[in-house]
């Protein structure tokens, strides 16, 4: 089994699906999709990504949490053994055996979670109407114009390519904390993640134990941008007086 990401949520880089794809169904593999920075972006078509399961969350996509989606290939899914039990999944229950029915239906065990499904179904709803193609423009374009204004703040370092990126800028600024950078700009209004983003092997091959994140979807804007910028300028003085420590390169 073979495991990737689809779009990065520490570089906001897509990966060449199809092309691993290939290649692992050559050696026997099956491919496994994590779409959760990918789904809310842009347009997904797994047909054509050729993927044999592909995963993605709600929440990243104006959805409520605790749901998510798994698409299968119906024969891969026709192999596979349920791992939990419970009503709904049930063909026939004898004392010493069961049969299960089919699927989607032999992996959805007992109550589902409705509301979430009811949630998630009208935050789909709601993009469709939107457009996923209008959604990635907006995004790439809002990403390509914090890239420029970021650029300018000193002693900032970000992390991975310039060109390319959808939805997300990864940085550290000097010798703080990023946790201590969330911390501050959380003051300001200002909403950032800190930590590993769920990909400590990545962050410790840049010696970096922590980073920063900006993310950007179809809700924000240029002026918020701006705002961030600003910031962290000197005349605005917001990062003065913050505890620093020798953190990372």
């Amino acid at each position: 089994m073979v495991s990737v990401s689809h779009v990065s949520n520490v570089l906001g880089v897509a990966n060449p699906v199809k092309p691993l794809a290939d290649l692992a169904h050559q050696n026997g593999a099956v491919l496994v999709v994590d779409g959760a920075q990918s789904v809310p972006h842009m347009k997904v078509n797994v047909q054509e990504l050729g993927c044999d399961f592909y995963a993605f969350s709600g929440h990243k996509m104006c959805g409520p949490t605790g749901i998510g989606v798994l698409y299968g290939r119906k024969q891969l899914l026709e192999r596979m053994e349920p791992v939990e039990f419970g009503g709904e999944m049930i063909g026939r229950v004898g004392l010493y055996e069961s049969l299960w029915k089919e699927p989607p239906w032999k992996f959805e065990a007992g109550t589902p979670v409705i509301a979430g499904a009811i949630g998630l179904g009208a935050a789909i709803d709601l993009l469709e109407q939107i457009g996923m193609e209008r959604i990635a423009e907006h995004d790439k374009h809002l990403t390509s114009y914090a890239m420029e204004q970021m650029k300018r703040i000193p002693h900032l370092s970000i992390y991975g390519p310039e060109d390319g990126r959808l939805g997300l800028i990864t940085f550290n600024l000097g010798t703080i904390h990023p946790h201590d950078v969330a911390t501050v700009l959380d003051t300001y209004g200002i909403a950032i993640r800190a930590g590993h983003h769920c990909c400590q092997p990545l962050i410790e091959h840049w010696h970096a134990g922590a980073t920063a994140r900006a993310s950007f979807y179809l809700y924000n804007t240029e002026e918020e941008i701006d705002r961030f910028v600003v910031a962290f300028s000197p005349d605005e003085s917001v990062f003065q007086g913050v505890m620093t420590v020798g953190y990372g390169k």
